[in-house]
């Protein structure tokens, strides 16, 4: 390979790993904001930072994008059990109808 063609695969290597970790910082701070985790959370939580830091992937580690794919996946698993359990906590409102208004003539 040429070296202009190991300077792109470099680049590329790095911008990935930057946006897994990223990605990995955001499943942590959801995570937290979730405080237990049920099962699958705990599947989407583990099995995602597991994934990313073992060495068996689907494609080589240099190239981070199926890791990020992962997390990605595991992000979007416990942001819905967060809005779940924000919907439970809070007593449900009637809805809010619009009234005109009526003004004396």
């Amino acid at each position: 390979m040429s070296q202009e063609a190991w300077i792109l695969v470099g680049v590329v290597a790095v911008v990935t790993l930057v946006g897994a970790l990223l990605l990995a910082v955001r499943v942590i701070r959801t995570r937290r904001l979730l405080g237990t985790l049920g099962v699958s959370g705990k599947v989407a939580f583990y099995g995602a930072l597991t994934y990313t830091v073992l060495p068996v992937d689907l494609l080589p580690d240099p190239i981070y994008l199926d890791d990020m794919g992962v997390l990605a996946v595991a992000l979007v698993v416990l942001g819905r059990l967060v809005k779940r359990r924000a919907a439970a906590r809070e007593p449900e409102q009637p809805p809010v109808t619009a009234t005109p208004d009526r003004h004396p003539r």
